[in-house]
């Protein structure tokens, strides 16, 4: 029998709540995504001013992000022609994404679920998704220390 450590929706708040911050900062309008351990979806912002097009391109980063315990960005490294990994972007119906903002979400070790980005520059995307999860960190360190 396993045991699994799984984000809750109060742990999805605060990853949403320090990528919205960031995203606020630097003046971009983000779709906010954050999945379980599986990639199944926990919660969702869309920003006033995210792009349609980023609802389902952040759930698909944070679902990679998940499931497959990697940084969405790790995979576009390596999906070029030629490697071995090229193509793997048309895996699970074209769910698995390769273009960065996507980010798992790790407690004591373990990946506990994804935080996906979108409506950004995949850099900008990327650095909003480590926002979330430096605040989601802080504040577990904060409530641990109270």
């Amino acid at each position: 029998m396993l045991s699994l450590n799984r984000l809750c929706i109060s742990d999805a708040e605060l990853l949403i709540k320090g990528a919205r911050d960031r995203a606020s900062e630097i003046g971009v309008s983000m779709c906010i995504s954050v999945v379980d351990e599986s990639g199944n979806l926990i919660a969702f912002e869309r920003m006033n001013g995210g792009k349609i097009t980023s609802i389902t391109v952040s759930q698909d980063k944070a679902f990679t992000a998940a499931a497959a315990r990697k940084a969405t960005h790790e995979y576009n490294m390596v999906c070029v022609p030629g490697n071995l990994a090229f193509g793997i972007h048309t895996a699970l119906n074209g769910r698995l994404s390769v273009v960065g903002g996507g980010l798992p979400v790790s407690v004591d070790g373990d990946v506990v679920g994804g935080i996906g980005l979108s409506s950004g520059t995949p850099k900008e995307d990327m650095d909003c998704a480590q926002a979330g999860i430096d605040y989601f960190i802080a504040q577990r360190n904060i409530d641990r220390s109270s």
